[in-house]
């Protein structure tokens, strides 16, 4: 081994002196010191984080006992808040420095009783889902002739055919961002035209006759229409039969109502940090799901991800110097309210965050992360990703976030969102098939340990991430 010099020893010294204490300047655009620091020196934490994520399957295991007991947890239900007290009682069991719950007032959607028959050309049950906001129908339902139509202008250019009638929307699936829009504002547009009530193709990338289920809304001074989704195959089909010049006709039957708004909660979950435990790295994802199958993709395993990344720091000793955070948000599904309060009740530590993370497209094999922020914080975050390229995850593009994190993002808080392979998310989306057997074990684990990596380095460099200007 060679012998340093006296200088030599003091450069050393003044490494781990600037590594253990960092800055902990509120917002500093400081970059970190190339003499004194390298994301290289977290190489053997970060190896370690990694092969604890990999070894068992520990947190499918977790995610398969919540989802499993408890079902799809929708705001305002009994689910719901069962759910939370069971997450609750599980992380205060798991030792963690802070467990806190923070109250939130929810919307409360409740679907009722539903259907869709087909009366001509022939007799046929057909599955549905109402789109959550929608009103009912009249107790003996809407029996109707259906004009089929493939967007927005289509239905413009026919519009002297909707009135009376029931509006389907064979919208094909483009993107999620773009297809969406029919679910959102299918029945605001059908109502101008004088239809009675409106359906949409679901908005899913494939189907085995899944309707999907997702917020839509109304538009002050239209009238309100019941508004449904129906499956892809029941789409095209009554598509074909129009276009075959056959009478498409059915009746549909809604008892959908909104009931006053139910307390609920965020929950929120700490590992304080060494030096400076005022500054905070959160990561987390929504605990309320749609009412129909378990809600174990969207959004389970991401908050059960998340809060294995937390366990793994605590049981590996591995203390950062600035707080991470794990936030169970609730209600992003319709009404995004967990989002909104986390920013509303902790206004004042909003200028501490350093960086917010979120999980909410799945937990499928991770690629890396989408960031949004300062060029000085992409190019830091894009050096932690080098930690991860062994497991196919070191990945960072510009852009990223997430629902939940949004409010805090537009206060300037930098923000990520894990990518992962969105190849299966929209066949399941919202679905009655969005249950734990489509998740892995170790895709699952793949993103407990990108989590992890990316959360603890973050939390820990001598330099916070600076935000924009």
């Amino acid at each position: 081994m060679k012998l340093l010099g006296i200088s030599g020893v003091l450069v050393l010294a003044l490494a781990f002196v600037v590594r253990d204490f960092g800055c902990q300047a509120s917002n500093s655009t400081a970059r970190p010191s190339n003499d004194v620091y390298s994301v290289e020196s977290y190489r053997a934490d970060a190896e370690r984080l990694i092969e604890a994520a990999l070894a068992d399957s520990s947190a499918f295991e977790r995610l398969a006992e919540l989802t499993d007991t408890f079902g799809p947890r929708f705001s305002g239900s009994q689910s719901l808040e069962d759910a939370l007290d069971w997450i609750v009682s599980e992380l205060r069991a798991d030792g963690f420095d802070a467990v806190m719950e923070d109250p939130v007032m929810v919307p409360r959607w409740v679907r009722g009783e539903e259907s869709l028959s087909l009366v001509s050309p022939r007799r046929a049950d057909m599955q549905i889902l109402g789109l959550g906001g929608s009103i009912a129908t009249p107790p003996g339902g809407i029996e109707a002739d259906v004009l089929v139509v493939e967007s927005f202008e289509e239905l413009e250019a026919r519009a002297s055919e909707a009135a009376g009638k029931i509006v389907l929307f064979n919208a094909p699936f483009t993107s999620y961002g773009r297809t969406v829009t029919y679910r959102t504002n299918g029945a605001i547009e059908a109502a101008k035209v004088g239809a009675v009530a409106s359906l949409i193709r679901s908005v899913g990338s494939g189907t085995m006759y899944t309707p999907h289920t997702g917020s839509m809304r109304y538009q002050d001074g239209v009238k309100k229409i019941p508004h449904a989704a129906v499956t892809i195959e029941d789409a095209e089909m009554m598509q074909r039969m129009q276009d075959r010049g056959q009478r498409v006709r059915v009746r549909l039957k809604m008892s959908a109502q909104t009931l006053p708004d139910s307390p609920s909660r965020n929950i929120v979950v700490e590992i304080k940090g060494r030096v400076a435990p005022d500054e905070i790295v959160v990561m987390g994802g929504h605990i309320d799901s749609w009412d129909v199958g378990q809600g174990a993709m969207d959004d389970a395993g991401g908050c059960v991800a998340a809060w294995q990344a937390l366990l793994l720091m605590k049981e590996l000793g591995l203390q950062p110097r600035r707080t991470v955070r794990v936030v169970f948000w609730t209600n992003e599904e319709n009404g995004l309210r967990g989002g909104n309060a986390y920013l509303n009740d902790r206004k004042e530590e909003v200028g501490n965050h350093v960086l917010a993370i979120e999980t909410d497209s799945g937990v499928f094999t991770p690629s890396g992360f989408g960031f949004s922020g300062s060029d000085e914080a992409y190019e830091m975050v894009s050096s932690v990703g080098r930690l991860l390229e062994n497991i196919g995850a070191g990945t960072i593009t510009r852009g990223g976030g997430g629902a939940d994190i949004g409010p805090i993002m537009r206060e300037g808080v930098p923000g990520m969102g894990l990518t992962v392979d969105g190849s299966r998310y929209f066949y399941y989306h919202h679905t009655n098939a969005d249950t734990i057997d489509k998740l892995d074990p170790r895709e699952m684990n793949l993103c407990v340990a990108a989590l992890a990596v990316m959360a603890y380095v973050v939390a820990d460099m001598p330099e916070r991430l600076p935000w924009d200007a």
